[in-house]
């Protein structure tokens, strides 16, 4: 059985699901470029990557419509989808255990890192975290190897052991890949099976319980 210590989670997907959230701003970025937008239920494969990836590589737009549509997106999220958002049941209750039995816990996100704080500290769970990470405003930095690197620095942290990456998506596990660190699928996000064992999770969880439980396995 691997060891692991430090636990790096993502946010949209395996910590809250922001389905209602995020899928009525991208209706607003669409808008904001002159696309008529899908229902919210076509743009549920969306949550997670980040923006300009989905603007780029699913709508076609070039560097001016990722800009106007990424304005509109935040605009909405700022005002109102931020907390169009709601825990997964359990989550609370496995941050406490994990921090209660020695395990060090942050939050790696392609979200804003303004957003994801205000999110955790909405929820209650931000004390529970040494450091919540993000990506930058000013889209400087976005994919998910970036933003690892960046919490890697902020904790000090001079080597991937022990180290292991939570998240629903392909793009948790490449990310954390890129900086040698492992990665658990959730299966109760986003992503299918088929994405997170194609990107190379070593292994997955189908509910936040069935999670806890693989996490604490590996502190002891």
């Amino acid at each position: 059985m691997p060891r692991f210590h430090t636990f790096f989670f993502d946010l949209d997907g395996t910590l809250t699901d922001p389905a209602l959230g995020i899928t009525s701003s991208l209706q607003r970025g669409l808008e904001a470029c002159g696309i008529e937008p899908p229902p919210r239920e076509a743009l549920t494969r969306f949550i997670g990557p980040p923006l300009d990836e989905t603007f780029s590589g699913a709508f076609g737009m070039d560097a001016d419509g990722i800009r106007r549509a990424t304005a509109g997106f935040r605009a909405y999220f700022a005002e109102r989808g931020i907390f169009e958002n709601v825990l997964y049941p359990g989550v609370p209750e496995m941050l406490s255990s994990l921090r209660e039995a020695g395990a060090t816990l942050c939050i790696a996100t392609s979200k804003p890192e303004e957003f994801a704080v205000r999110i955790a500290e909405h929820f209650g769970i931000a004390r529970y975290f040494t450091r919540i990470a993000g990506a930058a405003m000013d889209e400087t930095r976005t994919n998910k190897a970036e933003v690892i690197a960046y919490l890697e620095d902020g904790i000090g942290l001079s080597s991937p052991e022990g180290v292991l990456m939570i998240g629903d998506r392909r793009h948790d596990v490449t990310g954390a890949r890129a900086r040698g660190i492992p990665t658990v699928g959730v299966l109760y996000g986003y992503g299918s099976e088929e994405e997170l064992r194609g990107a190379g999770a070593f292994a997955l969880a189908a509910t936040v319980g069935e999670l806890s439980r693989l996490l604490h396995s590996f502190l002891k």
